[in-house]
């Protein structure tokens, strides 16, 4: 046995990802994959969409509501195949390697990647203005990565401790955000009013939906915890419990947030605040509340990034360890236990992307490839129950009426956005299309390994 219990390898094995996380970690890291700085400004593009109390506040419950139900599949899916790569495993054993594949393939280049660089560029903006600093945005960025990426590198537990208090101080901020909103307004807006914005049509459905892109958007990165389920003690436990407690816990932060926006600033009001969060701050609390809300801020996107680095590196190892990547990246540090050369590589790409300014134009056709996939993935649950794979320990409640319910919403968000941003979610699959023969020539490869094996 090793110092930490797990077991020793064998002389000259080579070392394996260690079992190193508990429910705690694992309820932290769903968490920290959903909040970022989303939630701060968001809710006044849905008040754009839906103008009244009840439409606001129900787009966030039924976002709430879809992100509960992936977290129910997942959970389920976590229990049968508690391997590292979580949704890559998942599509690779269900459906075909090909998908499997192809979600790392878009997830390395654009999903998870340029997220990350829009969220180190919007941090090194708030670092600047709250430090005062005159360093260079560019150079903030590199710096920022390349601690978080140190960080990440010298051991899953440390990432994790990490990662942990940093989702603790930016849900204790937005508790402080709430209290202001609800209770230090002096003059605060009815919840009450009018249930609709305009008569039963087919233009309210479609602005719903509309609203519900922001939405859902926030809500997502639930799945990211799954990447690591190689890392977390008793995964088909410990996981499935740390999705709902997690997404559970994000629910009733989000719709708390939006209860205090439309309550300080009423929904016209917040229609027309680009920065919701801390005009509601200044409103309750002055400059002094801005400024705790910009730090708030700065401390979500920080903690987004250090979720981000510890988890999705896991998707390109597990990859790379079925031979369709760089033998390079399944390579765990001996004395770490982690995958340093997957963690790297995600970090040296997100500072490419930040650095060239591209981010905006990548996050136009994010939205797609990612709920193309959580669709892809739900289904997986029919295949896994037909074939009676997997332990039996957690179930989806009323599968599968919501697992189809889940797909549909998933997939609608896909609809909308082929069809208000034609232009920009063709790019997106393109870049998808590109992943097929590279997966062939990786295969190819692959064969030829084995052969020579």
């Amino acid at each position: 046995m090793t110092a930490d219990g797990q077991p020793a390898s064998p002389p000259h094995a080579a070392p394996k990802l260690a079992r190193r996380l508990g429910l705690f970690d694992a309820t932290m890291l769903v968490m920290g994959g959903i909040v970022g700085a989303g939630i701060f400004m968001n809710p006044y593009v849905v008040a754009q969409q839906v103008h009244t109390p009840a439409l606001i506040l129900g787009a966030w419950i039924a976002g709430g509501g879809v992100a509960l139900l992936g977290a129910f599949i997942y959970a389920e899916l976590a229990a049968r195949l508690p391997e590292v790569g979580g949704q890559y495993a998942y599509l690779r054993e269900a459906l075909h390697p090909a998908l499997g594949f192809l979600y790392g393939w878009v997830l390395l280049l654009v999903i998870q990647t340029g997220g990350m660089a829009a969220v180190t560029v919007t941090f090194a903006r708030y670092f600047r203005e709250l430090t005062g600093k005159r360093a260079p945005e560019g150079a903030i960025v590199l710096v920022t990565l390349a601690v978080l990426t140190l960080v990440n590198c010298l051991g899953v537990k440390l990432g994790s401790r990490v990662q942990s208090a940093l989702m603790v101080a930016k849900a204790g901020a937005i508790v402080v955000l709430v209290a202001a909103g609800l209770w230090l307004v002096r003059q605060p807006a009815s919840l009450g009013g009018p249930l609709l914005d305009r008569p039963p049509s087919w233009d309210l459905v479609t602005a719903f939906g509309a609203a519900m892109v922001p939405v859902l958007f926030a809500y997502g990165g639930w799945q990211t915890a799954n990447f690591v389920a190689a890392e977390i003690t008793e995964p088909r436990r410990n996981l499935s419990r740390a999705l709902l407690i997690g997404v559970a816990g994000v629910i009733a932060l989000y719709v708390g947030v939006n209860v205090a926006c439309v309550r300080g600033l009423g929904a016209a009001g917040l229609a027309h605040s680009t920065a919701p969060a801390s005009d509601l701050m200044r409103l309750a609390l002055g400059g002094a509340g801005a400024r705790f809300l910009a730090l708030g801020i700065a401390v979500s996107t920080v903690g987004f990034l250090s979720q981000s680095v510890l988890t999705a590196p896991r998707v390109y190892f597990a990859m790379a360890e079925d031979g369709l990547f760089f033998r390079a990246v399944a390579r765990v540090s001996a004395r770490t236990r982690v995958p340093v050369t997957a963690i790297v590589l995600q970090s040296v790409w997100t500072a490419v992307i930040a650095l060239s300014g591209r981010y905006d134009q990548i996050l136009n056709y994010v939205v797609s490839m990612d709920f193309l996939f959580f669709g892809l993935t739900a289904s997986c649950l029919f295949v896994f129950r037909r074939r009676g794979e997997g332990e039996r320990g957690y179930r989806v409640p009323g599968h599968p009426v919501t697992t189809i319910l889940f797909i549909a919403a998933c997939w609608s968000v896909v609809a909308n956005a082929i069809y208000r941003y034609p232009g920009n979610t063709l790019l997106g699959m393109a870049i998808l299309a590109l992943g097929v023969p590279v997966y062939l020539l990786w295969e190819r490869r692959r064969k030829k390994e084995s052969l020579v094996q």
